[in-house]
C-alpha cells in the first residue's frame, strides 16, 4: 500500500520551492555586493519558476483526497511536514544563514539543498505506485537543472 500519491509529492515539491525562494530572497537582503544581490534575486526567480512547473504538473494529476476532520487538514499537514522536516526548514535556514557570510557560502548551502531535494525525490519513489514514477522523474530532472545552474553560478562568481 502506498503512503503517498505522486500528487502529494508534487504538492510537497511546490512547498520546497516556496521555501527555497524565501531563502534566496533572504540571502539577497544579506548580500552587500550588488553582483551578489542580483545573483540571489535570479535564484529566487528560478525557484518561483520551478514552483510554477510543479504547479502545472500538479494541475494535470489526479489528486489524492484522504478523509479529513476539516477542509484543508491534509494539505496543512503536508505543508507543516515540509516546513519542519524537509530541505529548506526554518531551523536549517536559521542555523545555516548564520554561517552565510558571502556568495560562496550561500551557493554552497543552496547546492546542498538541491542535492537533498534530488535524494528526497529518489527515496520517496518507493512510496508511490510505479505508474506515477514518471511524474517524480520530471521533478528530479527539474531539480538537476537547478543544481547545474547553481554549480555554474558558483564557478562564475566564486572562482
Amino acid at each position: 500500500m502506498s503512503i503517498f500519491e505522486a500528487s502529494d509529492i508534487v504538492e510537497i515539491a511546490v512547498r520546497i520551492e516556496e521555501n527555497g525562494a524565501n531563502f534566496y530572497k533572504f540571502a539577497e537582503q544579506l548580500a552587500k555586493q550588488e553582483e551578489a544581490k542580483k545573483l540571489f534575486a535570479f535564484l529566487a526567480t528560478e525557484e518561483i519558476a520551478h514552483k510554477k512547473i510543479f504547479e502545472g504538473i500538479f494541475a494535470k494529476m489526479e489528486k489524492y483526497s484522504p478523509p479529513e476532520s476539516y477542509e484543508g487538514e491534509y494539505s496543512s499537514y503536508l505543508r507543516d511536514y515540509v516546513d519542519s522536516n524537509i530541505i529548506f526548514t526554518k531551523e536549517a535556514m536559521d542555523k545555516e544563514l548564520a554561517k552565510v557570510k558571502d556568495t560562496a557560502s550561500a551557493l554552497d548551502f543552496a547546492i546542498r539543498r538541491e542535492l537533498d531535494s534530488i535524494l528526497y525525490y529518489h527515496e520517496i519513489k518507493r512510496f508511490v505506485p510505479a505508474t506515477q514514477h514518471a511524474t517524480l522523474d520530471q521533478i528530479i530532472e527539474e531539480e538537476r537543472k537547478h543544481f547545474s545552474r547553481l554549480s555554474a553560478a558558483k564557478k562564475q562568481y566564486c572562482s
